[in-house]
């Protein structure tokens, strides 16, 4: 059968090629999953980031993040997250939970290089994330590489749902030697 949802290895194929293009089309939903943490007090966090590479190979995925900002602290805590996909067109859920490293500094300084001024705006903002201002606009962009990191996701366990006419639930991880096991959707 050439269904890629009726198969682990073609389950396993279909949510490396998903995550794959989220890297490189803007416009597909795997582009910006949902990156879970838990704060340093314990209270579950969520936000919005975007995916910037997925290895399937090194079976890893990297964001890009301000080292001002909340998930900082939480990963330094707790260094592990979840994120969640969904595909709306596919039926597609993928988790992901991995164990999250950061990179910073003049090791780097060649990729902050390559991001395109508009995107650097991102990293460098005063004050720092989250932090209170009086007003709506009450912040100053300023550009700065010192506080820009990249967060290697070092991934453990996958769980992939594909809800079609006919439910397929499958998990894949590191410990297994990503060998896949159908699970009950």
């Amino acid at each position: 059968m050439t269904d890629g949802f009726a198969t682990l290895d073609g389950l396993y194929r279909r949510l490396w090629h998903t995550l794959e293009t989220g890297v490189r089309d803007a416009a597909h939903p795997a582009r910006r999953p949902t990156f879970a943490t838990v704060s340093p007090t314990g209270w579950p966090e969520a936000r919005t980031v975007v995916l910037r590479s997925a290895d399937r190979g090194g079976t890893a995925l990297t964001i890009h993040t301000d080292l001002c900002s909340g998930k900082i602290a939480s990963l330094r805590a707790t260094p592990r997250a979840a994120l969640h996909v969904w595909d709306a067109e596919q039926a597609l859920q993928i988790r992901v939970q991995a164990d999250v490293t950061m990179q910073s500094g003049p090791d780097i300084l060649p990729l902050w290089n390559s991001i395109p001024d508009h995107a650097q705006q991102s990293y460098g903002v005063i004050p720092p994330p989250g932090q209170p201002i009086a007003t709506a606009l009450d912040y100053i962009k300023r550009p700065d590489p010192a506080t820009f990191a990249v967060l290697h996701c070092q991934i453990a366990y996958i769980d992939v749902v594909h809800l079609g006419a006919v439910h397929r639930r499958a998990s894949f991880s590191r410990d297994r030697h990503w060998e896949g096991q159908w699970l009950s959707p």
